[in-house]
């Protein structure tokens, strides 16, 4: 088990949910499901946690009931090497989900994501203020990144 691991609240999910991330993500799988026993807020025998690993990161999924919702000031960054990996990603997780803008996604359990091409550090930290610059005023104007338009941006 990794030494700090994200633990996700779902209303009722967390099964369902486990499952549909490790079938996105390559080396992935589903390590151990406990369930309510007796004396539990939810009924006995409903599925209380899942742990699960994605590219061998340790998550864990909590059904708690409807208390807590997520967020956008909570996100997992998705590091992608090229534009077949960004589609890839960009195509799964927003399966049922909402695009956002700038690379960012919600996906069909509100968690949000953000689906990054590697190039985008390249391409913003050169040095160079003005591709900086260009980069930036591009990628705001996106929803999906471009990798080549980011290039394209970068050159002027």
């Amino acid at each position: 088990m990794s030494k700090i691991s994200p633990f996700l609240w779902f209303n009722n999910e967390a099964e369902e949910a486990a499952r549909f991330y490790t079938s996105i993500f390559k080396n992935s799988k589903i390590t151990k499901i406990s369930r309510y026993g007796d004396s539990a807020p939810m009924p006995k025998g409903t599925v209380m946690v899942v742990e699960f690993e994605m590219n061998g990161q340790t998550f864990m999924a909590l059904n708690g009931g409807p208390v807590f919702k997520f967020n956008e000031s909570v996100s997992f960054v998705v590091h992608c090497e090229n534009q077949e990996e960004v589609d890839y990603y960009w195509e799964k997780l927003t399966q049922g989900g909402k695009e956002v803008q700038c690379g960012w996604l919600k996906d069909k359990y509100g968690l949000s994501w953000q689906v990054v091409p590697t190039a985008l550090g390249r391409l913003t930290s050169s040095g160079d203020a003005a591709q900086s610059s260009r980069v930036m005023a591009a990628l705001m104007k996106m929803v999906k990144l471009d990798i080549a338009a980011l290039e394209a941006a970068a050159k002027g």
